[in-house]
């Protein structure tokens, strides 16, 4: 969940993507290749075929097929779009629990959003004086101080290889194919599936299109307890999200006006 970060920069040909990275501190060409790696094997056709590597050069490069399609950042999703999201989520989430046990876990998961989530909230950002946002904030805040995101930190259920990023810039539409595919794997890791699907439903780039995220849960198989794990992470990244959206929040600058009460409103309709 950072906000306004840029690590690569691609280079688009015929039938290739060229990667160089810009920023690797946090082992991002690793976690790429070691991601569509697995991917080619258990899930092919799901992301991009690997085809060459130079992880230790400066900057790393990472080349990969170039699939078709365009992103869904920005759509109006469509009904058609979200099934074959979800779609694509099952396959993923099907990779035999014993093969992603070998996957470094992902940066950004469960104990971190919790952790600063909480700290985001400490600061007490300045979101303005509308009422609705002041609202957000309190209910924010005595959500944040129950047990209920603690409880989160804990997966009682088998991890899932997740790209630990819910941009939905990172979900390929095929609209000859009618299918989904998922790109840009430089956050991935082993993480818990109901993060990784608060994190697609809630990722603030929802803000510059439209996803039903009730519609696409629908056609995702959850237990009962896995649906509330779900719910919760949606509050929880929802949260984080709002609480970086003040005037001078890291969030701010990539969004449309008016995207704090918009966010405000999200907040207070997952925690009623």
């Amino acid at each position: 969940m950072t906000a306004g970060r840029c690590t690569h920069i691609l280079d688009f040909r015929d039938d290739v993507v060229v990667k160089r990275y810009t920023s690797w501190e946090r082992g991002e060409p690793l976690r790429e290749w070691a991601a569509l790696t697995l991917l080619a094997e258990h899930a092919p056709g799901l992301a991009p075929t690997p085809l060459e590597a130079a992880l230790n050069a400066h900057p790393p490069v990472i080349v990969m097929s170039r699939l078709p399609g365009r992103t869904l950042r920005g759509e109006q999703a469509t009904g058609e779009q979200i099934k074959a999201m979800a779609t694509a989520l099952n396959r993923l989430h099907q990779i035999p629990p014993e093969v992603v046990e070998g996957v470094e876990p992902a940066a950004w998961r469960p104990a971190a959003a919790v952790d600063k989530t909480r700290v985001w909230a400490d600061k007490q950002p300045d979101l303005g004086n509308n009422p609705l946002v002041q609202e957000a904030f309190r209910a924010g805040v005595a959500w944040l101080a129950s047990n209920a995101p603690d409880q989160l930190t804990t997966n009682p259920l088998p991890p899932v290889l997740g790209l630990a990023d819910g941009s939905h810039a990172n979900y390929l539409w095929d609209e000859h194919e009618g299918r989904m595919r998922l790109i840009d794997w430089e956050d991935s890791g082993r993480n818990d599936r109901a993060f990784e699907l608060g994190e697609v439903c809630e990722h603030i780039s929802r803000v510059d299109g439209a996803l039903d995220a009730e519609q696409l849960l629908v056609h995702i198989d959850l237990t009962p307890g896995e649906a509330q794990r779900v719910r919760d992470f949606r509050r929880l990244i929802a949260l984080g999200w709002f609480l970086q959206l003040g005037p001078d929040g890291p969030a701010t600058p990539h969004n449309p006006v008016g995207t704090v009460e918009r966010q405000a409103e999200r907040v207070l309709e997952l925690l009623s």
